[in-house]
């Protein structure tokens, strides 16, 4: 994983900003979509999520702890 830090920071910040990115499309999506399609997309909006935070801010946080935001910890 990324070891120089400034370059861990900036992917660190671009994946939250992702991350909230996501969270607004389902809000979209729930505010306007039918039930059954907005469920496929939460789905897999959230399989997204989870392999970004586990493939990606997991390892880098591992490396990077001071990095990781309180609100994931």
């Amino acid at each position: 994983m990324i070891k120089n830090k400034e370059t861990a920071k900036q992917i660190s910040d671009l994946m939250l900003e992702i991350g909230s990115k996501l969270n607004q499309s389902v809000v979209l999506a729930r505010d306007t979509c039918e039930a059954s399609e907005f469920d496929e997309y939460r789905g897999v909006v959230g399989q997204l999520m989870g392999t970004m935070f586990l493939e990606v801010m997991n390892p880098l946080y591992s490396i990077h702890p001071e990095l990781k935001p309180d609100e994931l910890k």
